[in-house]
């Protein structure tokens, strides 16, 4: 099933990504709701999920690991100026993109999808666990498509935007493939990704506690659909456990 999630991951990548090329006066609150949403989802998934395996492995251990990947994803976040939860100060009508660090960003994108696709390569105890979080990086990495579809489109035009994009989309599936493969005959694989998955799991918190926090009303403020967005997420999250 490995490769048939991936093959589904990058499709929700890639063209959900491209939306941008095809409308490009997408609506900027519908992507502060898919955003809302995304990460109440992606939380969910790795506090009802990938929270308990990896502390089942790894015990109070995990706990050194999960702290870890919240800083690093700190650091990573100095690279990618935090598009992957929803920052991006670049618009059509401006001509910013001399002053946006692209080569940077997407440098941080990249390392940052290959850290997520990790978990994606393990085989866990919980039945829902691997379905559920393909879906939940798939959620997380649709509106972080759209985001960076938007700013190549307004830094390097069109075919550049659609090449990058579909390598990019490809990153975390290769990375979970590869984790899965490598896995099964080298124990050491094996064993790092059972480390990794904790430090995955932090990045995916603080991710999604900056959406709850930064994204939406310029304000900051959490308004009733950005709440129903949330609600939403947290339930999809909670009904995955009906699967075990």
């Amino acid at each position: 099933m490995h490769f048939f999630y991936s093959i589904l991951l990058f499709a929700i990548t890639f063209f959900g990504g491209i939306i941008p090329l095809w409308f490009k006066d997408f609506d900027e609150k519908r992507m502060q709701y898919l955003l809302a949403f995304s990460g109440a989802f992606l939380l969910s998934i790795t506090f009802l999920h990938l929270l308990p395996e990896t502390f089942s492995d790894l015990g109070a251990t995990a706990g050194v690991y999960v702290l870890i990947g919240f800083f690093l994803q700190l650091i990573i976040q100095r690279f990618t100026h935090g598009i992957e939860h929803g920052h991006l100060h670049v618009h059509p009508q401006e001509d910013h993109h001399h002053h946006v660090p692209v080569y940077s960003i997407l440098a941080g994108l990249s390392l940052h999808a290959f850290m997520e696709g990790l978990p994606l390569g393990f085989n866990y105890k919980m039945s829902a666990t691997e379905p559920s979080l393909y879906l939940a990086v798939a959620a997380h990495k649709l509106p972080e498509a759209i985001l960076a579809t938007t700013l190549l489109l307004n830094a390097k035009g069109r075919k550049t935007t659609l090449v990058t994009m579909f390598f990019f989309s490809c990153i975390t599936p290769i990375s979970g493939i590869l984790a899965n493969s490598l896995g099964q005959f080298y124990h050491a694989m094996a064993a790092a990704v059972v480390a990794l998955i904790p430090i995955v799991a932090g990045a995916f918190i603080h991710i999604s506690t900056t959406i709850f926090f930064e994204s939406g009303t310029k304000q900051h403020l959490l308004t009733r659909q950005k709440v129903a967005a949330i609600l939403t997420g947290v339930a999809i999250g909670f009904a995955t456990l009906l699967f075990e």
